[in-house]
C-alpha cells in the first residue's frame, strides 16, 4: 500500500475505484488500522461509483508513530470521559482531522464524502466545523458528541475499552475477539472463525497499543462538540446501530440534533461494530445520501 507526507506525518492509505468518481474518505475508529474498513466493504462502496479512499491515523497501522507521546492511562483516560474531565494529550482531534485533509491534499483532492466509525465520527463532526470548505457531506457512524450528559456505556463495554492489551500474541487475539463479541448486536451470529483470523492480521500487521492509549487521549481531549456542531451545513447521514452496547443512541441523536437538517438511520440488531449482513444496507444508505448532494 502506498503512503504520502501530510499535515508533517507519513500516512499509509489505500483506494479502491475510479479517481473520477466522487471521494469517499474513510475515517477508522480508536486503535483501528484502516484494514478494518473490510475490503470487500470498500469494493461494494466503490461499485456503486464512488473513489473510495482508507488510511491509518496516524499512531496505528503503518502510519507515523508518536513515540515521545509516551503511554496514557487508559483506566484514567476511560473514567474521565465518563466524568466529562479535562484531560492533557501528546496532540488532539484537530490535529487528526487535518491528517484527513492533509491526505486529501496529498492527494489533489479538493472536496469529499467523509464517513467514520465511532472515533472516527469524532473526527467527521470536527473537519465538518473546522474545514467546511472541504467538505461535501458528512456520515457519523456509531458516533457521539462526547456532551458528558449522554447516557454512559453499558459496563461491560467500558470495562472492556479500559481493559490493558495483552501483549503475547495469542493473548491478544483472544481479547480483540472477545472485545469483537461484547461491541457487536445480538441479531446476527458471531462468526468466531473469521474474528480471530482477522484480529491475527491486525496484530501481524501492527500491534501498537502505545498509539491506541494516545487516541484515546485526543478523544478524551475533544470534550463536548455539540455546541460546535451548529455551524455544519454540510449534508449529513447519522448511522447508528440500535444494539449499540458502547455508545448508546442517544449519542446518534444528540448528533443529530445538533447539525441542521442531519437525517438519522437506526439500524435494529445492530451494534457497534457493522456484521457483514448488514453492509448492503449501509452501502446502500451512504450511496444514496451522496447521490442526493450531487
Amino acid at each position: 500500500m502506498p503512503n504520502v507526507a501530510a499535515n508533517g506525518i507519513r500516512i499509509e492509505y489505500d483506494t479502491f475505484g475510479d479517481n473520477k468518481n466522487p471521494v469517499l474518505l474513510l475515517i477508522m475508529a480508536l486503535g483501528a488500522q484502516m484494514i478494518q474498513w473490510n475490503e470487500k466493504f470498500c469494493q461494494m462502496l466503490a461499485d456503486k461509483g464512488l473513489y473510495v479512499i482508507r488510511f491509518d491515523n496516524r499512531d496505528v497501522g503503518l502510519s507515523t508513530k508518536f513515540e515521545e507521546g509516551g503511554m496514557p492511562d487508559t483506566v484514567a483516560l476511560v473514567k474521565a470521559m465518563a466524568q466529562g474531565q479535562e484531560v492533557e494529550a501528546p496532540y488532539t482531534l484537530d490535529d487528526m482531522a487535518d491528517d484527513a485533509v492533509g491526505l486529501l491534499d496529498a492527494l489533489g483532492v479538493k472536496e469529499a464524502h467523509f464517513c467514520g466509525g465511532s472515533m472516527g465520527a469524532a473526527i467527521v463532526q470536527v473537519i465538518g466545523y473546522r474545514h467546511p470548505s472541504r467538505v461535501l457531506s458528512l456520515i457519523p457512524i456509531s458516533g457521539t458528541t462526547g456532551n458528558p450528559d449522554l447516557p454512559q456505556a453499558k459496563p461491560e463495554a467500558m470495562q472492556a475499552l479500559g481493559t490493558p492489551v495483552p501483549v503475547e500474541r495469542e493473548a491478544n487475539i483472544e481479547h480483540r475477539v472477545k472485545l469483537q463479541q461484547i461491541m457487536r448486536g445480538r441479531r446476527f451470529k458471531f462468526d468466531e472463525k473469521r474474528a480471530r483470523e482477522f484480529a491475527a492480521q491486525s496484530y501481524d500487521r501492527s500491534f501498537y497499543p502505545e498509539g491506541r492509549a494516545r487516541q484515546l487521549a485526543a478523544l478524551t481531549a475533544n470534550g463536548n462538540r455539540k455546541p460546535r456542531l451548529a455551524s455544519i451545513n454540510a449534508p449529513t447521514l447519522v448511522i447508528h446501530g440500535a444494539d449499540d452496547p458502547l455508545v448508546p443512541v442517544e449519542a446518534s441523536k444528540d448528533i443529530a440534533d445538533g447539525i441542521p437538517g442531519t437525517r438519522l438511520m437506526m439500524i435494529e440488531g445492530m451494534g457497534h461494530e457493522q456484521a457483514v449482513e448488514l453492509w448492503p444496507q449501509i452501502v446502500d444508505a451512504i450511496f444514496e445520501h451522496i447521490k442526493k448532494t450531487a
